[in-house]
């Protein structure tokens, strides 16, 4: 991914942050047919190093990756930038669109499995983290029979961390004026999207 420094991003937190808001990553590899791409929800192990999803059975994506590097994907909050929200634009014309989002590449070492122990773990830690804040979370147990019968129809995935690539470009190469002015006009859009970007760029008053 190419990556100018000012939009580099480095901080383990930020990071684990930036894949936590993208919830969903797709799964690339390339094996002896070519390219195999599965989107999966995702259990970021940071201490670990690891990343953790599974996918159904009958997918043929686990005999279509073959044995080199894999990579996942995170595409987070995106928004189209118009040249009239930079103020700089008044004195000296000199301003085209551009596109403020964040995105990460996690590279790494693929494992497959199909221990129910393992699945089930994978399955209880990844429901956990999304019905958290919920009134009544639903947990695994609230179906035991029924998960139970659901582990054979599925394959866990392990993607063993060797290097991460954040980037989060919003703006950063612009004078905080023109900058000010790109946040400003993306929180007042109707699209949520938009006004998502807008908090990032702007932390403080988000």
């Amino acid at each position: 991914m190419y990556t100018p420094p000012p939009f580099a991003e480095d901080d383990p937190e930020v990071v684990a942050a930036m894949i936590a808001r993208a919830r969903l990553g797709a799964l690339v590899t390339h094996g002896p047919q070519g390219l195999s791409a599965t989107h999966l929800p995702f259990l970021y192990d940071r201490e670990a190093g690891r990343l953790l999803a599974h996918l159904a059975r009958p997918n043929p994506h686990p005999a279509l990756a073959g044995d080199g590097e894999a990579m996942v994907i995170f595409s987070g909050p995106e928004a189209y930038v118009s040249p009239g929200w930079y103020p700089s634009k008044a004195d000296t014309g000199r301003q085209v669109p551009t596109w403020n989002y964040e995105a990460v590449h996690v590279y790494g070492r693929l494992e497959w499995f199909q221990d129910r122990d393992r699945l089930r773990d994978l399955l209880d830690r990844l429901t956990a983290a999304h019905e958290a804040g919920r009134s009544a979370p639903w947990a695994l147990s609230d179906a035991p029979e029924y998960v139970e019968r659901l582990l054979g129809g599925i394959v866990g995935v392990e993607l063993s961390i060797t290097r991460i690539e954040a980037k989060r470009k919003l703006s950063q190469n612009k004078p905080e004026r023109d900058r000010a002015g790109v946040a400003d006009g993306l929180a007042a859009s109707e699209d949520p999207r938009d006004r998502t970007v807008a908090a990032l760029m702007r932390p403080e008053k988000a």
